[in-house]
This record gives C-alpha cells, structure tokens and sequence, in this order.
C-alpha cells in the first residue's frame, strides 16, 4: 500500500508535465523524465488506434528510438482484453505471451521481459495503448498497474486538448482562407457588376436611357425579359447588366445563341443528353438549363428557335422541370429566363412561325433597344471609347477622330448597329498611321445611292463614280478622293489640307507618295 501511494504521489507531476504544452510529443521526454523514479522502466510508448491499423505516436525508451510504424493492435496476443477496456500487466514476456503472434514475437525479440499496457480510453472507445516495459522479469506489479491507469487518463485528457486546439487552428486557418476567398469573390463580383453594369452602357439618347431605366426597374425580379431590337444594339449587354443587378448576380449568366445551332443540336445544348441518347453522345452532358441553375439564362435569337424546341420550352417554363434528351430524371430548373430577337415575334406568330402561348410567357416584360442611327451623338462617344479600347490593344495610341470622320459617324444609317461601328474603327486604326482617323479610313458606303452627290460628308465621290460604283470602293480610292478634295479646297497648300484631313504634314506627304498621288 505504502509503495502505491509512493506511486500516486507522481500523478499530480505527470498532471503539471502535461499542462506544460499543447503538444504532448512534444514534452514526451518531460513526462518520461517525471515517471522514472517511480517505475524505472527501459521504454515507455504511447500508439494510437488509426483506420490503418496502430500508428507509433510517441516512444521513448533507454536505447533505441521510435519505430517507423507500430505493430497492429490485432498482432498481439492480448488484443481482446485490451480492445474491452483491460489493463495488460505482464509479469513474465517469455512464459506469458505467444511468439506466433508478430507483435508479441517482437517484444521478445526485443529483449523485454515485463510490462504493463493500459488502453487509452476516449469517451466509450479505446483508442490507443499506453505502457512501460523492462527488460528484467517480474519488475511490475499490480500497483504499478493502478500507476498507469492514473497517467494514461491524464494523457487521455492531454490529447484531447491537443486535437481540440489542432481542430482550432484548422479551423481559424479555414476561415481565413473562407475570408480571403470571401473577399476575392466580392471584389471579382464587384469587377463584374462594374464591367456588366448599366453604368457602363454609354449613351445619353432618350431611347436609350428609357430602354435602361425599364432594365434596371425589372432586373431585381424573377420576371422573364424580352428584348427586341435589331442586330448590334447591344441586347447581350443588356442582359449581362439586368443579371448581374439581380438577385442571382451570385449565379452564373449562361448565354446560347439559337440561330448558331441546328435544330437537331439546339434541343442537346439547352436540355442536355445522357450518354447513348444518339449517335456521338458518349457521355452525359449537361445542357444550359442545368449550367444556369441559380443564376440566368440569356436566350438569343429567341425567334429562330423550331416549332418543337418552342414546345418544350413553353413546358420548361410552364412546369419549371425538365428531363436530359435520352434521360429519364426529372430535373429542376432553376433560372431567370432573359431572351432576345431582331425579329418582330408578333408578324411571326401571324405566319405560324411562333408559339403565341410561348410569346405571352417571354414578353411579360419587354425592352426595345434603338438602332444607333436613331441615337444622335451617342455614335461619336461610342465610337471614341472604342478608339481608345481597341487603340491602346493595337499599340495605336488614342488616335482620336477627324471632322469629317464625326460627320461621317452621324449620318450614316449602320445597318449593322454598334457591331459595324466597331468593325469600321478596327479597319480604321489598322490603315492609320497614328493621326486622327478620317472618314476615309473608315471605309463606309452606303448602298443603293442615287447620285454622287449623295457620298458621306468628307468622302467626296469624283464625278465619274456611279451610285454601283461607290458601293463598291475600296478604301484606298476613297482616301485618294479625300486627299484629292482637301487639297483642291486648300489650292494645294499641303499644310491646310493636312490640317483638314487631322493628320500631319509629313504624314500628308507619304499618303501622297504612296498613293501615287503628285505632291506639287
């Protein structure tokens, strides 16, 4: 009794040892150092139970150091009586365990010939061994037993607090890294809401900023949107701007143009297909209104879509489910639904070319888009931003515009809208040589001209030019008409016909070399 209580008197030191750190490996050493004087053993070693198996956590011992892997717990003869909670004391090694079990024949081998092993208890569960050994017989008894019962719950506890604060630490690291991906995804969210939004739709066109004001009115609603207008008025844009001002702005903005597609495919890219569904489909393939979940899907071309397309998304909408071609799932749709046309649905729907059923769901709410030859003065600041975008991509500079190339800009119709007008400055920035773009350089003709007199301002026709032959002109013989015309209205002098056309002097003389043109 008394060598017992001599024993306990060491449990509050082991206490005091594990206190110390957070790290029980740490201050492993400590902990053997504490214990010696009462149980003067040759090892001390601690394993934990892994799905794999005993993992070697901690070793100390007079010679030798820590295996690179413990035996597993099923390898000794004692496993049961352990795995149930039992303290293992073992008085004689060569009598009392089994060399045919691996772990056991190791301790032998060893050259142990006691120990003591209790199991380390977590909650209900053993989840680990904690033990002394010696290589002399009979050197525990069951007062030591009672010993180390009292510091493996201590080493119980230490370890629990070690994984506590491990699981802390992982936690603090994760939610920092949550923060820092919170951040990243609120500023690209904002980079996106800034490149997307209406704020950077230019124009000032009455047209325009009502067509915005509508948009920006129906963009925090679940609503489906119309937009009409023909080819080039930015209805694209439009749509990026009403998403990323909805509540779905988190969400992708999924866009499909359905004249870009045959009808046999167009139903495979908004509904998906599972693998076999047809020819070529060697895997599942999600379509678009499964990509646009929790976000929006941008229909374009809206018009173009086929009778039995037509059909099936009236029932998308209708039902807000839908089933992959070839599959037999039932699937959610989860999207606000913005579609777009330059067609005039109404006319189309008279010659049975749409669904009236399917055009009362999209048009609930409808925005029309001007054409830019309606806009005004909105074409120069268009066309000014897009000198400066493209100029600065090309390495051209901020060349800027001529006079006449503005008076050019305003009065022509562009059929082709705002995509037409960045096309003409792209062609124009490739010819010029770093001056003010002229009208000539933005190589422009407007078909179905009556006369000569009807060209561009600042694009003369000369008088033997038809109205079939200005449709045709290339750009350098209208930038030869226009060097022609300056000149003739400066009476030759070359530094006012420079001035006219925005370019320099010397800039005037090469045009007139390489275009064969006398400089005298």
């Amino acid at each position: 009794e008394r060598r017992r209580r001599q024993g306990l008197r060491v449990v509050p030191e082991v206490a005091r040892v594990l206190g110390t750190s957070l790290d029980v490996a740490e201050i492993f050493d400590q902990l053997a150092a504490a214990v010696r004087p009462v149980l003067d053993f040759d090892i001390m070693a601690a394993s934990l139970i892994e799905p794999d198996g005993m993992k070697a956590w901690v070793h100390v011992a007079d010679a030798g150091s820590a295996p690179e892997q413990a035996d597993r717990l099923e390898d000794y003869s004692f496993t049961a009586r352990a795995m149930s909670g039992e303290s293992v004391l073992i008085r004689e090694c060569e009598s009392e365990l089994d060399a045919t079990y691996p772990a056991d024949r190791k301790i032998l081998e060893d050259g142990l010939r006691s120990f003591v092993a209790v199991p380390l208890i977590f909650g209900a569960t053993v989840r680990g061994l904690f033990g002394f050994g010696k290589r002399q017989p009979g050197w525990f008894d069951e007062n030591d037993r009672e010993v180390v019962e009292e510091i493996a719950q201590h080493v119980v506890v230490a370890i629990q607090h070690q994984r506590l604060a491990e699981e802390q630490r992982r936690l603090a690291i994760a939610e920092g890294r949550a923060a820092q991906l919170e951040q990243r995804v609120q500023q690209l969210r904002g980079a996106l809401s800034e490149r997307y939004g209406f704020g950077q739709i230019l124009g000032q066109a009455p047209s325009l900023r009502e067509a915005l004001a509508r948009a920006a009115q129906v963009a925090p609603q679940e609503t489906p949107v119309l937009l009409t207008g023909e080819s080039g008025t930015g209805k694209e844009l439009v749509a990026q701007a009403i998403h990323y001002a909805s509540r779905r702005a988190d969400g992708p903005c999924v866009a499909i143009n359905c004249a870009a597609l045959p009808e046999g495919l167009i139903e495979s890219e908004l509904f998906g297909h599972e693998r076999g569904a047809f020819t070529g489909a060697d895997k599942q393939k999600p379509g678009r209104f499964e990509l646009a979940a929790g976000g929006t899907l941008f229909l374009d071309e809206v018009g173009e879509l086929a009778a039995s397309v037509q059909a099936k998304l009236l029932r998308v909408l209708q039902e807000r489910e839908f089933q992959r071609v070839g599959g037999t799932a039932t699937l959610k749709a989860d999207f606000r639904l913005i579609v777009a046309t330059n067609r005039n649905l109404t006319d189309a729907m008279a010659r049975g070319q749409f669904r009236e059923d399917l055009y009362y769901r999209l048009s609930v709410f409808s925005i029309h888009l001007p054409p830019l030859r309606e806009r005004g003065d909105d074409v120069v600041l268009l066309a000014q931003e897009v000198v400066r975008r493209l100029g600065e991509r090309m390495g051209k500079g901020e060349p800027g515009l001529s006079r006449d190339a503005r008076d050019l800009l305003v009065t022509y119709p562009w059929p082709g809208n705002i995509r037409e007008l960045q096309n003409a400055i792209e062609r124009a920035l490739i010819v010029s040589d770093g001056g003010l773009i002229t009208a000539a350089q933005l190589g422009l003709t407007r078909k179905g001209l009556q006369s000569a007199e009807a060209s561009y301002p600042g694009v003369p026709m000369p008088p033997a030019v038809t109205s079939q032959d200005a449709a045709a002109a290339t750009l350098q013989e209208l930038e030869r008409h226009a060097i022609t015309d300056a000149l003739a209205k400066a009476k030759g002098n070359k530094t006012q016909a420079a001035g006219a056309l925005g370019i320099t002097r010397m800039r005037l003389y090469t045009k007139l070399k390489r275009l064969g043109l006398r400089s005298q």
